[in-house]
């Protein structure tokens, strides 16, 4: 149970009403992620501008990269609610529910990724633990050797720390995954 009030959908009227309208038509459905700033419409239309731009804009990072980086994150911050959330985006892409509970449960190392995924997520899981560590100069490295350019890195960038702030709100405001997670657009363009 969320740790503050929230106003579900059969209660909001208003700015608030009109932008959870919004996100059902455009999401498919409304999350808790999304509840949880009822009290602050502004912060729901910023938080989910920046939501859009890291994981569906133009990048040269691929939906799947993007949520299997968010997947990364979120267990690395071991934040249930986005790695099931985000997991089951994953399996939109990859279509196998055991390489996603692989990385998910046992991180990425034991996963099976690419090179260019491997480096993806061992850039998330290190920029979430320690973001300024003399490391980051080698794993950046080992991206550009795996084809990502300066503009990936920097869209990568953007996507860990997206999670690492939506983690810290679902955590500390004590949002709860919904019984399915599943049924939103995945593929929906900005």
């Amino acid at each position: 149970m969320a740790r503050i009030r929230v106003i579900n959908e059969d209660e909001a009227d208003g700015e608030l009403g009109e932008i959870y309208r919004e996100l059902t038509s455009s999401r498919g459905r409304l999350a808790e992620v999304h509840k949880i700033h009822s009290l602050n419409p502004k912060s729901l239309r910023d938080h989910m501008a920046l939501y859009m731009t890291a994981m569906f804009s133009r990048s040269p990072l691929s939906r799947a990269e993007r949520e299997m980086m968010a997947v990364v994150v979120s267990a690395t911050n071991k934040c249930r609610y986005c790695v099931a959330h985000h997991g089951e985006a994953l399996n939109h892409f990859w279509k196998n529910r055991s390489r996603v509970d692989s990385l998910a449960q046992d991180g990425y190392s034991s996963a099976v990724l690419t090179g260019r995924e491997s480096a993806l997520c061992r850039y998330a899981q290190l920029v979430t633990e320690e973001p300024s560590s003399p490391l980051v100069d080698n794993v950046l490295e080992e991206c550009r050797l795996n084809g990502l350019d300066d503009r990936a890195i920097l869209d990568a960038t953007l996507v860990v720390s997206y999670f690492n702030f939506v983690n810290r709100m679902v955590l500390a405001l004590g949002v709860e995954a919904e019984e399915n997670v599943g049924g939103y657009r995945y593929d929906a363009a900005e």
